[in-house]
């Protein structure tokens, strides 16, 4: 019996990490366009644009893994070459992986503050090898045209990280938005890289302000749908809710240990990771209202 419970354990261990090294993809055209569609590599998405003079792409998120199924996801739509490639904000699990792209010819457009993130982290010999140096910076807006196509590249401010772009389809009132504006989920962890949860509200406002009916998220949330105007308020009502309920408890001097156990936000409780990473929302809004930081 021994024998047959080691065995299974080895079987379930040697599936998972088959699993693990092949993730799934996935590649499908937004509804109600022509040219507009979402490639899903395990729990990530990018967008990408097909126009008849190139195709502009988002976020490689080959972290780990290889390119090689994004362009070809790429290839089996079109046979117009890469021409750009944005960069959502500078983190790893979104970015790494753009060499592949950069060797068929695409021009890499960032934020200027996720070059600067980069050439730090090169010049402390810690830049992952497949990273590319992005080509062209963005501040506050840069509108790419291609093929008839025009993109907007926005930025709203600091949030999930202090070089986040909102990508803006005018013509299809499409977004694309990575990891700031989760879809019926609380925040990640502890929010981390960021420098005020009142900025990072203060981000998703200006996201609502733009024009646009649907948004594309860097991740699969609620079963995978494309989010709407109303999440991004349900967003802000949440982090506003939570905000005035963590300065309550800083007020009483019950940050961090106290208020990370007793506050309680019923109303969104059936959201994605609302047991998991509650406290860690809360305790991020301690450090501001209870250390000023």
């Amino acid at each position: 019996m021994k024998a047959l419970s080691c065995i299974a354990v080895l079987a379930a261990l040697v599936t998972g990490s088959a699993f693990a090294q092949a993730p799934q993809t996935s590649t499908k055209k937004v509804d109600g366009t022509d040219n507009v569609y979402i490639f899903r590599y395990g729990g990530h998405q990018s967008m990408f644009v097909v126009t008849p003079k190139g195709v502009i792409a988002t976020d490689p998120i080959s972290y780990l893994r290889p390119a090689k199924p994004y362009i070809d996801a790429i290839k089996a739509v079109t046979d117009k070459p890469i021409k750009y490639v944005i960069y959502s904000h500078h983190h790893y699990d979104h970015i790494a992986g753009g060499q592949p792209f950069k060797d068929l010819g695409a021009t890499f457009i960032a934020h200027r503050r996720t070059k600067e993130r980069l050439l730090e982290l090169k010049k402390q010999n810690s830049l992952l090898a497949d990273i590319v140096m992005p080509d062209q910076i963005v501040d506050d807006q840069k509108i790419i045209t291609l093929g008839g196509t025009t993109l907007e590249l926005d930025y709203v401010g600091r949030n999930h990280s202090d070089n986040s772009l909102v990508m803006r389809l005018p013509k299809e009132k499409i977004v694309f938005v990575v990891d700031f504006a989760p879809i019926e989920s609380v925040q990640f962890r502890n929010i981390p890289d960021n420098a005020s949860p009142l900025e990072y509200i203060a981000s998703l406002k200006k996201l609502a302000s733009l024009d646009w009916e649907r948004m594309i998220p860097g991740h699969p949330y609620a079963g995978g749908r494309l989010g709407t105007k109303k999440d991004v308020e349900d967003d802000i009502a949440y982090m506003e809710d939570l905000s005035t309920e963590v300065k309550k408890a800083a007020d009483a001097g019950k940050c961090f240990d106290t208020a990370m156990k007793e506050v309680k936000l019923p109303k969104y409780e059936k959201w994605a990771n609302y047991e998991a990473s509650l406290p860690a929302n809360i305790e991020r809004f301690c450090y501001w209202w209870g250390r000023g930081y």
